[in-house]
């Protein structure tokens, strides 16, 4: 994330007043500069390089900050609160726990978490039977690298075998390093894990019309080339529900050669739906717009709505493998998280979320295509379903991703009054609360058309 610098300083910046966006101060608002040197006074620089605004309250799609200044929020805190933020129901949900007094229990049991679970496994749909809840998405994702291995160890693999993806993330701890592709993000690692390998992903800019069923060929190449055998070796395939930096969703047909060799091979396929579960893409998961049924998923981010709770959901004999008292998490299932999850659950089924999802989506993307043709020379590819889609910007050509212009454009939006996401590359990430009205959801589409043109200066 250190492509592109933000200016702290404030910037004399056109007023603005709608009914979605008010910008009555320079931006950064003053004040903003202060706050930012004594947070980097006291944490790690690692969690800093994003837009400079801070953050006063949220509610529903609208972000302010102390000074009066109002935002569209396009970024969802990355793809958290699909819900909205600071939904109603949830906050009613947690209100009563804490008003019951029962903030954390352990392992212990609580009626809420059966409750949770019972609709979460539910939600998942028939495939599913049991769920191991934690925290944060990085812990499941290391929960499903164990639960893989776990059940080649009963098969009788002779080895453990784990098959990524390039350019895939799935976290910052150990294991979820090792199956993610970036070899920056895992020096400090200081090796590589010899059972888990990468192959290569379709991406827009190398496929060049090639079938993509010659990735998968390629990536089974590689193993066979270093002694890998599908059905003795590999116990494992993890796939990003979609590339998650650009909305990148896979060819169909690629998924579905992946999960016929998990069926021949007897290879568990995990999705990680980290970003595209919990009807962010218009399903209640992003696996289902592949026509396939994994073994096992990875969840996190909306399913708690901004409190934190993530989780892995099986079939039963796969979930059951770690035994009691092996696989816990001091915080797992804890009774706020589990409200919070449940209140996420109720309010996608009552404001008929998923439907949603689909009908603006239809709009972002109608949206999107359009600012693909209207600045042709700079945008290379516009990618998503539902409520999450990616500008891709290339260097004039369209032969080489442009970095910096990414940069440019999300600090030009956030002075106009919407906040996109940043992803420190070639991409510009859109992905607002579910709840977010329709006038809103153009008006920020509008503001993202300006500030392009007055990027690159059309």
């Amino acid at each position: 994330m250190s492509a592109y610098n933000f200016s702290r300083q404030p910037k004399e910046t056109p007023e603005v007043k709608t009914k979605n966006r008010i910008i009555k101060t320079p931006i950064p608002a003053l004040g903003t500069e202060a706050i930012l040197n004594e947070l980097e006074s006291y944490e790690s620089r690692s969690m800093h390089g994003q837009l400079p605004i801070i953050w006063d309250r949220a509610t529903d799609f609208s972000i302010y900050d102390r000074s009066g200044n109002k935002w569209i929020d396009f970024t969802s805190t990355i793809f958290v609160t699909n819900i909205g933020h600071s939904n109603p129901r949830l906050i009613s949900a947690v209100k009563r726990v804490l008003d019951k007094e029962l903030v954390h229990t352990y392992a212990y049991p609580h009626e809420i978490r059966s409750e949770y679970l019972k609709k979460l496994v539910k939600f998942a749909g028939p495939n599913f039977e049991k769920a191991f809840l934690a925290s944060a998405g990085t812990e499941v994702t290391e929960v499903a690298l164990k639960l893989m291995r776990l059940n080649g160890m009963r098969l009788g693999k002779r080895r453990s075998v784990v098959i990524c993806i390039e350019g895939n993330w799935h976290g910052r701890t150990m294991g979820a390093q090792f199956m993610s592709s970036s070899r920056d993000q895992k020096e400090w690692i200081g090796h590589d894990d010899p059972d888990i390998y990468h192959i290569p992903f379709p991406y827009p800019w190398v496929l060049n019309n090639r079938p993509s069923e010659t990735f998968l060929q390629e990536g089974l190449k590689r193993l066979e080339e270093n002694g890998i055998d599908l059905e003795r070796d590999v116990c494992g395939f993890m796939l990003e529900t979609f590339q998650g930096w650009g909305a990148v969703f896979y060819p169909e047909e690629f998924v579905q050669a992946v999960e016929t060799i998990c069926r021949e091979n007897r290879i568990l396929l995990a999705f990680d739906e980290m970003q595209s579960g919990f009807a962010r893409t218009g399903k209640n998961f992003g696996f289902e717009h592949y026509g396939v049924k994994p073994d096992l998923i990875v969840c996190g981010k909306g399913m708690g709505s901004g409190f934190p709770v993530s989780g892995v959901i099986g079939k039963a004999d796969i979930m059951d493998l770690p035994d009691i008292g092996s696989m816990s998490s001091t915080h797992s299932a804890n009774p706020v998280g589990c409200a919070a999850g449940l209140a996420t659950l109720e309010e996608i089924k009552s404001a008929r979320l998923v439907q949603e999802s689909v009908r603006k989506g239809l709009v972002l993307h109608g949206e999107l295509k359009k600012l693909k043709k209207k600045y042709s020379d700079f945008i290379a590819f516009a990618f998503g379903r539902g409520l999450i889609g990616a500008l891709l910007f290339c260097k004039p050509g369209g032969t080489e991703p442009d970095i910096q212009i990414t940069g440019q454009i999300a600090e030009l939006c956030m002075r106009k009054g919407l906040l996109v996401v940043y992803t420190g590359r070639e991409s510009i990430k859109i992905g607002p609360p579910l709840t977010i009205s329709d006038d809103a959801l153009l008006e920020g589409l509008e503001v993202l058309d300006e500030a392009i043109a007055e990027v690159i200066k059309v």
